[in-house]
């Protein structure tokens, strides 16, 4: 029993000196040859904290802080001006209904896409930019990429959307990214930057990605009316079937609070 109970508290022990160790950043790994070197330093999920309704929430990184490596995560918070952008994995038929939508209100969003959506949705993609919307980089693979530590790896996967973006529309992809599940690190921060990117999070979202269990019209307007704020970079997925169908009637909603829309690419030169 004792050498049991020993066998345990030398575990305990290591694991609690790893996590120390991958804290301050002493240690990383290599999966394999000629993979992206890995570390456990730095990593962070994007989270915020919202307080009074109507104000910009807290960011788990202060704008300050993103500011010195060209990322945000609102914008102007002294105008009442909302930037609408989208995340897409894949396309699912809700896409049509929201370009309708956004149409309609003469509004301008940012859709950050991963390399199979500009595989399989090339026709959509040309609409998204006939249309005026911006097309940002949200990876090739969507992979955690605060677990990739060399250039070369973290360039590649925003290197392969920009070549696909190119050979479909002939233009160059905006250079706007966003980290994909918001998780992030100080080294990739710095490595977006020195690539010529911005990198956009977002101070207003909500659970709308389970395919299967979308939330009803009344939880999303309990979520996304009384948080709204002034300057606010608003992520909604475009494979919410919610969102297809309440898009319309939120825009006008927001509009009648007083706000107008911006668009992001613009605000971030």
């Amino acid at each position: 029993m004792k050498l049991r109970n020993d066998r345990k508290t030398l575990r305990r022990l290591l694991a609690a000196a790893l996590a120390l160790a991958a804290a301050a950043g002493l240690w990383a790994v290599r999966t394999g040859p000629g993979e992206a070197v890995q570390t456990a330093a730095e990593i962070t999920n994007w989270g915020l904290h919202f307080g009074e309704e109507g104000a910009p929430p807290t960011g788990n990184a202060t704008s300050a802080y993103l500011a010195g490596y060209n990322a945000l995560y609102c914008a102007d918070p002294s105008e009442k001006v909302l930037y609408l952008t989208f995340d897409a994995g894949f396309e699912n038929g809700h896409t049509p209904d929201i370009l309708d939508a956004l149409k309609r209100h003469g509004v301008k969003a940012t859709f950050f896409l991963v390399g199979n959506y500009l595989e399989t949705q090339p026709d959509l993609v040309r609409r998204m930019v006939d249309e005026g919307h911006a097309v940002g980089n949200h990876t090739y693979t969507h992979p955690d990429m605060s677990q990739i530590a060399d250039r070369e790896s973290f360039a590649k996967e925003l290197t392969r959307n920009e070549d696909k973006f190119r050979e479909i529309t002939g233009q160059e992809m905006s250079r706007l990214y966003r980290p994909p599940q918001g998780k992030f690190c100080e080294s990739n921060l710095q490595m977006a930057q020195e690539l010529g990117y911005r990198t956009v999070f977002w101070s207003l979202a909500y659970v709308d990605w389970y395919e299967n269990d979308q939330p009803t019209r009344e939880e999303a307007f309990a979520k996304l009316l009384p948080r709204i704020h002034p300057g606010a970079v608003v992520l909604l997925h475009s494979t919410s079937a919610t969102n297809a169908a309440i898009l319309d009637e939120l825009l006008t909603r927001w509009e009648e609070m007083g706000y107008t829309f911006g668009d992001l690419e613009a605000y971030c030169p």
